[in-house]
């Protein structure tokens, strides 16, 4: 999945900025966050959690390629790059599961 979503975002925005990666990242914590809201609201198992939460969603979700693609811009020269997708990264990643949540706790 996380291949095929990269690809699908990276063919479609010719650019060096790692948009693909990013997408991935923040599907990823949405997904993550309407896990853990159905979870503590609804009283979704622990053990479907773990498996979703962890299994699909940790094997879909990269850290090691976002940091790997971030010291790659600093790399290339393109520090403002690098620290855009750091930044940008942490912050919609954290907005994503808080929308997951709180969409999962309606």
């Amino acid at each position: 999945m996380r291949y095929v979503v990269d690809t699908v975002v990276s063919d479609r925005v010719a650019a060096v900025f790692p948009y693909g990666t990013l997408v991935v990242n923040v599907s990823g914590s949405f997904v993550l966050g309407l896990i853990t809201g159905f979870a503590l609201d609804h009283g979704l198992g622990a053990a479907t959690q773990l498996a979703i939460g962890t299994g699909l969603i940790g094997a879909y979700t990269t850290f090691s390629t976002f940091t790997l693609e971030s010291w790659s811009l600093v790399q290339a020269g393109e520090g403002l790059a690098a620290m855009r997708n750091v930044a940008g990264s942490v912050l919609a990643g954290a907005l994503a599961a808080a929308a997951g949540w709180a969409l999962a706790s309606l």
